[in-house]
């Protein structure tokens, strides 16, 4: 089960008093789910920020609402754009044994330790997230992804590599287990991607996320070339 906490105190500050609830150094948050009525709540920015960070919205959070204990995921999270403090969280509570579907990040483990690496290759990841389901005890914090096999580049990672912990399925029951998570290319092959393309991306690595699979100098003149 989770082990983050977060306790929050009953809010009576709403409309434009919200603002000086901020100034004060609070969020402000409401609780949704349950036979309960929605709930206004706020909590100080130190451990809301904490227990956000540690949680994103996969795994699930205990609150502590004036005392009483509650197991919830967070729903939604408003930032300022600008100063990128928490402005607003909400909530909805949940069961232990309710089976969750959530977001989960893939994590690519053995990064440089690769033997395409140690090549000169270049690995990038295209699916930086899996949707699954679990009950809230079984739900991971991320999905592992071992590059230890990448060899060359005609080695890929796909979402049939993945092995699931126990307790825990693809949310779709259709999912596709050739999607590629992960490809190796040769750097010049990168770098041709990116000419083809006019320079417009920032790196030659955005152009192969961009696209998801292999990418060759005669792949992306070819794409070039339907988009016309």
């Amino acid at each position: 089960m989770s082990d983050i906490l977060l306790n929050l105190d009953t809010r009576t500050a709403e409309g434009k008093k919200v603002a000086k609830l901020r100034q004060g150094g609070y969020v402000p948050s409401v609780v949704y789910g349950g036979h309960d009525q929605v709930q206004l709540t706020q909590s100080k920015v130190a451990e809301t920020t904490k227990a956000i960070h540690a949680a994103g919205k996969h795994s699930p959070v205990n609150l502590v609402i004036d005392g009483t204990k509650h197991l919830a995921i967070v729903k939604t999270i408003d930032i300022d754009p600008v100063r990128r403090e928490l402005r607003h969280i909400a909530f909805h509570t949940i069961n232990k044994n309710d089976v969750i579907t959530t977001e989960v990040p893939v994590l690519l483990v053995g990064l440089g330790d690769s033997a395409a690496e140690r090549a000169g290759l270049v690995i990038l990841q295209a699916i930086e997230h899996l949707e699954i389901k679990a009950k809230p005890a079984d739900l991971p914090e991320a999905i592992e992804l071992s590059l230890t096999s990448l060899t060359t580049t005609e080695d890929k990672l796909t979402v049939g590599d993945v092995k699931l912990p126990s307790g825990v399925e693809f949310a779709d029951v259709d999912q596709d287990l050739d999607l590629v998570i992960a490809n190796v290319y040769e750097p010049s092959a990168l770098q041709a991607a990116n000419d083809a393309a006019a320079g417009t991306a920032e790196d030659v690595t955005e152009v192969a996320a961009e696209k998801g699979a292999e990418v060759t100098a005669d792949a992306a003149k070819a794409d070039a070339t339907s988009k016309k």
